[in-house]
């Protein structure tokens, strides 16, 4: 490819401080140096976690200028020195929670999903391998990757631990959707709880991760899937995807956990935090299984002694795949229609509407919207 080994000039939605429009504008992006890889993107969306570092919710993770976005697939442009599992041309989506498979949390076959080195790191804005950043904007300034990253822009470079290659007959716009959302809920469903025949489960919180963790529960033939959310326009979503009932806290007289200890004759085996609520957390008994995002300095007031009603609480990553490793097996099961990944996809739209799309997020009108960048 004539662009190998030189810089490209592209347009990438640029983050210029917390709340502010997006700007997109044209960046430069270096080649990719030992192990990293630049890859053209196709198809990027949006993540609730987009919306938390563009809004700069922590401060301490700010980090501005900034190429947010860690949902998109493309095809690869060009490699570093020492990659040797993908080549110019291959189909492959980017993960924020990356594999390098050498060191010894990789390793691990089921002990955990974190690698030590390219694990997510929302306080990581350089490269791993020199500490510098691969974007400038046209006045030389450079610009801050985001969650290993950076998908906001139509060329990134990421360390070749942060990309999947994937089957080249696969529909890259819907997989997509398997670099965070989708893998999260579903996984969290699968690995985690491993929910089996005929458990029961509750999903707080009805977006796009809690939406997966019900079409994984789906999928596992749960017998009772409690979707919980204060929009009433998700129950018709859930529904789609495969809750069996809905509960909006707004519109009952009784404390949630206990409608549905009701609904469920005594509890359900399985809940699911997907919206952010530490209550959800001391409600009932069975595993539950955090997923949403807690702005610090918010901290789970617990007594001990509650652990002893039968309640576990636990934190599922990327719902505990491990990238490279597992992700084209959770692909394949895409491409077989094991799982539907087409009632995520709520709006489509042109890479230079993404502040419309960010919008849509802000007002609960989407799950993901994709952004087309060719």
């Amino acid at each position: 490819m004539a662009s190998k080994g030189k810089v490209i000039s592209c347009r990438a939605a640029v983050a210029y401080g917390p709340g502010q429009p997006l700007v997109v504008e044209q960046v430069q992006v270096d080649p990719p140096q030992k192990m990293e890889v630049r890859i053209k993107i196709l198809f990027t969306s949006i993540c609730h976690t987009d919306l938390s570092a563009w809004k700069g919710e922590s401060e301490a993770q700010r980090a501005y200028p900034r190429i947010l976005g860690h949902e998109a697939s493309g095809v690869v442009e060009s490699v570093g020195e020492g990659v040797i599992d993908m080549k110019e041309g291959d189909q492959v989506v980017a993960i924020f929670n990356g594999e390098c498979g050498e060191r010894i949390y990789c390793k691990s076959s089921k002990k955990t999903n974190l690698c030590g080195k390219f694990r997510v790191n929302p306080f990581k804005s350089v490269m791993e391998s020199d500490g510098k950043c691969r974007f400038r904007n046209k006045d030389g300034i450079p610009i801050y990757h985001f969650l290993n990253t950076s998908t906001f822009t139509e060329y990134t470079v990421v360390d070749s631990a942060c990309l999947v290659k994937i089957d080249s007959h696969a529909s890259l716009d819907k997989m997509t959707l398997l670099s965070c959302g989708v893998s999260t809920g579903l996984g969290a469903a699968w690995n985690t709880a491993d929910v089996q025949t005929g458990e029961t489960v509750a999903v707080f919180g009805l977006g796009a991760v809690g939406l997966a963790v019900v079409e994984g529960a789906r999928t596992r033939g749960a017998s009772k899937i409690i979707g919980v959310d204060i929009n009433p326009e998700k129950r018709i979503k859930g529904e789609a995807i495969g809750i069996t009932d809905f509960i909006n806290p707004k519109e009952i007289d009784v404390p949630v956990h206990e409608k549905i200890r009701e609904m469920s004759e005594g509890g359900v085996d399985y809940s699911f935090e997907c919206a952010g609520n530490m209550q959800v957390l001391r409600e009932g008994w069975g595993m539950a299984i955090v997923l949403g995002i807690h702005p610090t300095p918010k901290l789970l007031s617990l007594h001990p002694m509650e652990l002893f009603d039968g309640r576990r609480i636990v934190a599922s990553v990327f719902g505990d795949f491990k990238g490279k490793s597992q992700l084209p097996f959770l692909a394949e099961q895409c491409m077989a229609g094991v799982v539907k990944l087409d009632e995520f996809i709520t709006h489509r739209l042109p890479f230079e509407k993404i502040n419309e799309a960010f919008q849509l997020l802000l007002d609960g009108k989407s799950l993901r919207c994709l952004l087309h960048l060719s």
